[in-house]
């Protein structure tokens, strides 16, 4: 198993969570953001390609769509869209012939635009919705499957710091994050494993007949 990560403490620390399991695994310190950094970790694993990629890297940095500059929107896109389409282009690269799967996180905010000051974000992931479809069908007939998670909702890092926004009266997010809650069918936020839970089942041939979808874990919101 390879684990990709920009912070290289984090992945010492899950590098060693999994070895409790007996779970193999090797990290690799990169910036997603930056292609020749991509380049090189591919160029590292490139005589053992794996048949399983998972894009989950994002940040959803908040800011009003009129202060948005060339550079903000560049990182955005250069982190959440930008590296996934990298990363897929070399898997599919390495994998000619062979096949695999690719699991994509997309975010509730491309389907349905939901908080104040994400425009960026929303788009970026929009980007990897359409990604994701394009590629199953151009090679889906070379034994790629490629599925993306849309997930709302989930109590991450990430999330608590919008949290604390909202404690120090940021009146809009505050505004958001109650609507939102109102709006959950489930009435609470989603966990990280429950969506891990759902990449294992698009990873595995469980879903050995799924390809090009889009498979929401967000509590229901989309449906209410």
């Amino acid at each position: 198993m390879e684990l990709v990560d920009i912070d290289g403490s984090g992945l010492t620390s899950l590098e060693g969570e999994l070895s409790e399991i007996d779970a193999e695994s090797e990290i690799h310190v990169v910036d997603l953001s930056k292609k020749d950094e991509i380049g090189r970790l591919w160029d590292e694993i490139g005589g053992r390609p794996p048949d399983i990629l998972v894009n989950n890297a994002g940040i959803f940095p908040f800011k009003d769509f009129l202060e948005v500059d060339e550079a903000f929107l560049g990182r955005v896109m250069d982190v959440n869209l930008n590296s996934v389409v990298w990363m897929c282009q070399r898997m599919v690269e390495c994998r000619k012939g062979r096949g695999g799967v690719i699991v994509n996180v997309a975010s509730i905010e491309a389907l349905l635009p939901f908080m104040e000051d994400l425009v960026h974000y929303s788009v970026s992931k929009a980007g990897v919705i359409a990604l994701t479809r394009s590629l199953a069908k151009e090679y889906g007939r070379n034994g790629f499957r490629v599925n993306a998670l849309v997930p709302g909702g989930i109590d991450t890092p990430g999330t608590r710091n919008v949290a604390l926004g909202i404690a120090k009266l940021n009146l809009g997010l505050l505004r958001s994050g109650v609507e939102f809650r109102q709006r959950l069918p489930m009435g609470r936020a989603g966990k990280p494993d429950e969506v891990a839970r759902m990449a294992l089942v698009l990873a595995s041939d469980l879903s050995s007949y799924v390809n090009g979808a889009l498979v929401p874990v967000d509590g229901g919101f989309l449906s209410a």
